[in-house]
């Protein structure tokens, strides 16, 4: 469950995106047949609050830019890592 919280964790600090597919069906001639497909998709951004959950103890003492510092670098390593 751990790592599960943990990658969950890594995917919102360097962000992610999801698409939702929507389909419609109806009778045609007897036979259940797609109508419809509906594809969104969404960008979610980088979350600093998910990054400061994932950084070493010391974050309350970071200024604003050091932070955003710290998250660009954290969401390389992590793209890296992936």
């Amino acid at each position: 469950m751990e790592d599960e919280v943990v990658n969950a964790l890594k995917k919102c600090a360097v962000g992610l995106s999801t698409s939702e597919t929507v389909e419609e069906f109806g009778v045609e001639d007897g036979e259940l047949k797609l109508i419809k497909r509906k594809v969104t998709r969404r960008e979610i951004p980088p979350d600093i609050k998910a990054v400061k959950l994932l950084m070493d103890d010391g974050v309350e003492e970071l200024s604003d830019a050091e932070l955003e510092a710290e998250r660009d670098r954290l969401i390389r390593e992590l793209k890296q890592l992936n």
